[in-house]
């Protein structure tokens, strides 16, 4: 049922002939993954490691695709170096294109590709992504992210193509095959990884809290967050198959080769330690004939003693071990699990042969993998001009009530950290983990977009303080969201925050008519400032070519994005406590409905 690109006859015969004269210890390895500062590559080539990754912020220095070219290209050749040479698999957090990369395209999040309902555009965006990560070296993209986000308030909304289960089933299938191309051995490819499984978009509110997260030796420095993050999804099984388990069915079928366990619990059970899910429910019942990459740190979780996390998290059904630091420990745990007879040398097997098979079927092995595109690739205007698309297609008219919008040409008084803010418009997971705000990388800002236009004389103030003599025909206000990422962005409280609503009033008393632009990874409850405004758009997090917004703001492109999810209208609970596919909101908290957008 899995629709994976595996033949039998070649790469599985390869796994099993290979994983029959491994050493236990080069067994373990194989199911090792760790991050890149913490492992050589003279280590790699010692201990024959399966796979390397480069998290979010795992960059080279300095960040080039050059440099990312030989950082990746030292590792891969380090893995032929060890005794059986068997290859090694680098992976990277692609999830809206090689977003690590200074210089790489950086595409509109996933929630905004929601909003295009566009398959063939997901496909050609991902597409993009593929070739621009494997022209630096890497095969492996983290992405997509199935989540079916139900909570507006969880910091990975934007993570997600939307609230209903069929949406992100398309197009997420679309993200699949975009990455996979015209085949995974095939130059320009990378092997795609569903996430994360499952029901990490059904979590309860509340469900975790500090106490949870004692594991991460980091959580001071990412604020009070993570209250609904990693929480447990309080569902029945016909719930969780109908709304969160239904996108991998199409992920699946489309042929994806890799799947990353959930951080959160099902009724109170971890999932990197389900037996039931990964194994009866993932493997046998679908067929899924790949391996299952666990999260960051993800089997810490299972149990205060990491020898006993390696035991519960490999016998349930995990293969890989996102590990990501202390990779020995984890190699030595393994071997002493199954000499303890704790872990069966048939799970662990199995585990290897699963790596194994997904490595010869992406080409990896013999006689030569296939070439990397041109480094070139990173970043090329064809690209550019791709996303610049996306970002149009993805913008949606929320409230228009008079036709204010396209503008003509006159002046604007412009204002807001937005409009002219990479950084902002990136979001999180953009050159590191939590993203940042400034130039961080390559791109084009909404001002500068407009600044382009023929015919639009532009006054920028970004505090809107104009000189109480300044009146023009239109303002354009662009509010964004500070950057995030995971549970640092669980926010309570999703109404406008007061200094963005006294920036709406400064404005407006200068101009006719007033266009707020929101770029935001959620929906934000914009209560009375609706009324303010002539005319509201939501661009959600577009990435490095803001002047796709322009184009729909001046007529040059349409407006065609609905809502690939409800927009709530008050300030309380925007969870869906029934976990039901529907509206995530109750009919008197939703301001608009989800598929509303005003059509040019």
């Amino acid at each position: 049922m899995s629709g994976a690109t595996i033949d039998p006859t070649r790469s599985q015969v390869y796994a099993a002939d290979l994983t029959a004269k491994m050493t236990l210890v080069e067994k373990a390895a194989q199911l090792t993954q760790v991050e890149k500062n913490s492992i050589t590559p003279d280590e790699v080539a010692e201990f024959a490691i399966g796979s390397v990754l480069s998290g979010s912020g795992g960059n080279p220095d300095p960040n080039t695709p050059a440099d990312w070219r030989l950082m990746v290209d030292e590792y891969l050749d380090a893995a032929t170096r060890s005794r059986l040479g068997v290859p090694l698999l680098y992976g990277t957090d692609s999830v809206h294109g090689h977003s690590n990369v200074r210089g790489a395209t950086i595409f509109p999040h996933n929630i905004g590709l929601g909003a295009t309902g566009d398959p063939e555009l997901v496909e050609a965006v991902y597409r993009a992504t593929a070739v621009e990560t494997a022209a630096t070296g890497a095969r492996w993209a983290f992405a997509p992210t199935l989540a079916v986000a139900l909570d507006a308030r969880w910091g990975r909304t934007y993570e997600s193509f939307g609230d209903d289960p069929d949406l992100v089933a398309r197009l997420g299938a679309a993200a699949v095959r975009g990455l996979h191309g015209d085949g995974l051995d095939r130059s320009g490819s990378v092997v795609s990884c569903l996430k994360h499984y499952v029901g990490d978009g059904g979590t309860t509110w509340g469900s975790i809290g500090r106490g949870d997260m004692e594991w991460i030796d980091w959580w001071d420095g990412w604020g009070p967050g993570w209250r609904i993050d990693q929480g447990d999804t309080i569902v029945d099984e016909e719930t969780l198959r109908a709304v969160h388990l239904k996108p991998y069915l199409d992920g699946l079928a489309a042929g994806s080769l890799t799947v990353m366990a959930s951080y959160n619990s099902w009724n109170g059970d971890k999932l990197h330690g389900h037996r039931y899910l990964l194994t009866d429910v993932l493997k046998h019942e679908l067929g899924f004939d790949g391996f299952v990459i666990s999260d960051w740190l993800g089997i810490d979780q299972l149990d205060p003693d990491p020898y006993r996390c390696v035991v519960d998290a490999l016998s349930a059904g995990v293969d890989m071990v996102m590990v990501p630091f202390e990779f020995r420990r984890f190699i030595d745990n393994v071997v002493r699990a199954v000499e303890a007879g704790d872990l069966p040398l048939e799970r662990v097997d199995d585990a290897v042969a699963r790596v194994l098979t997904v490595k010869h079927a992406m080409g990896l092995v013999a006689p030569q993998p296939p070439p990397p595109p041109p480094i070139e690739t990173v970043g090329c205007d064809d690209h550019r001009r791709l996303a610049r698309r996306a970002v149009a297609a993805s913008a949606v008219r929320l409230s228009d009530p008079a036709g204010v919008l396209p503008l003509a040409p006159a002046t604007v008084l412009v204002a807001g950290e937005g409009v002219d803010d990479i950084g902002l418009q990136c979001g999180g997971w953009t050159i590191e983990w939590q993203g940042g705000r400034g130039p961080i990388t390559r791109g084009t800002t909404i001002l500068g977009g407009l600044r382009e236009c023929a015919g639009f004389e532009v006054v920028h103030e970004p505090t809107g303080r104009f000189e109480p003599s300044v009146h023009a025909r239109y303002g354009l206000l662009v509010l964004a969201e500070p950057p995030y990422s995971e549970g640092s962005g669980d926010r309570a409280d999703l109404t406008l925050p007061a200094e963005d609503r006294a920036l709406v009033e400064r404005l407006r008393r200068h101009v006719d008519t007033l266009i707020l632009v929101l770029i935001t990874g959620r929906p934000l409850v914009l209560d009375s400032v609706i009324d303010q405004c002539d005319a509201v758009v939501a661009a959600w997090l577009p990435g490095s070519e803001g002047t796709g917004i322009v184009d729909v703001l001046i007529g040059a492109a349409p407006f065609s994005g609905r809502l690939p999810r409800t927009w709530p209208g008050g300030p309380g609970p925007t969870d869906n406590p029934t976990g039901s596919a529907g509206n995530s909101t109750s009919g008197e908290q939703t301001q608009w409905d989800r598929g509303h957008g005003v059509m040019t």
